[in-house]
């Protein structure tokens, strides 16, 4: 790894896009999950290990949001929506930032629509936010471009200057 230093990304620094827009700051994201069923079976005569195949792709749970309430009331009217008969499916992007505040990740959700709300827990002897929760069912990840940091490849630059005035230089990108 050339250049140094390679720190994991932290969990407080994401975004939430709905049908490409950011709405809003959320203080939980979870149900990010995909789980791959495994298929196992014998070979005749066969003894030292079982065959494994993939099997279908499952999303265990719905994607849950988590928010202070705020004048932003986007999601609980796309819920009354539901609740109205309204369908309306979306794709849900949870997007990773780095230190710099650049994407380094994304995870989109496609065909999502709120199926629960939760509103906040409010007692008058605390001081804590009014957080509200939506749960959106999916129907799995869509297969997404890695960002430009994350593509894999080897870059090479070289330079070469002869003293008759004549340079060469080349970029080599493999990947």
């Amino acid at each position: 790894m050339a250049g140094g230093r390679s720190d994991p990304y932290l969990g407080f620094n994401f975004t939430v896009e709905i049908d490409s827009m950011v709405v809003g700051g959320f203080s939980e994201v979870s149900g990010m999950e995909a789980d791959t069923e495994v298929h196992e079976f014998r070979e005749g005569g066969l003894n030292e290990y079982m065959h494994k195949r993939a099997g279908p792709t499952k999303y265990t749970g719905n994607l849950v949001l988590k928010r202070g309430i705020s004048d932003a009331a986007g999601l609980w009217s796309w819920y009354a929506d539901v609740l109205q008969g309204n369908i309306q499916r979306k794709t849900v992007s949870i997007v990773l930032l780095d230190s710099a505040c650049q994407e380094q990740r994304r995870w989109s959700f496609q065909r999502a629509y709120p199926v629960k709300w939760t509103g906040p827990n409010l007692r008058a002897v605390s001081a804590e936010i009014a957080v509200e929760s939506v749960e959106l069912a999916h129907e799995g990840l869509l297969p997404g471009a890695p960002s430009k940091s994350q593509q894999m490849g080897l870059g090479v630059e070289f330079s070469v200057q002869v003293s008759a005035g004549i340079s060469i230089s080349a970029d080599i990108s493999i990947g």
